[in-house]
């Protein structure tokens, strides 16, 4: 029987069936859209692709996780004594 080898190892990694693996896609682009809504973007930097948002709080409010150093999460904050 002629097969190939589906290579993608993440989304659909878990999915036992094309429908299932169909669904995983709609949900995902269904997600990318209202992202897309909100002000995300795609950036390429060296060759990848970062998903980011000028706002930090409505980044953490879709509950991804921060990958700048932490010297640029840090918020200054100024001392009033």
């Amino acid at each position: 029987m002629p097969y190939f080898t589906w290579k993608e190892k993440g989304l659909t990694k878990d999915c036992s069936s094309l429908a299932a693996m169909a669904a995983r896609f709609e949900e995902a682009a269904k997600l990318m859209r209202r992202m897309a809504e909100a002000g995300f973007e795609v950036v390429q930097i060296n060759g990848t692709q970062q998903i980011s948002h000028q706002d930090p709080a409505l980044f953490q409010a879709y509950g991804f996780i921060n990958e700048e150093a932490a010297e640029k999460q840090l918020d200054l904050i100024l001392e009033t004594n």
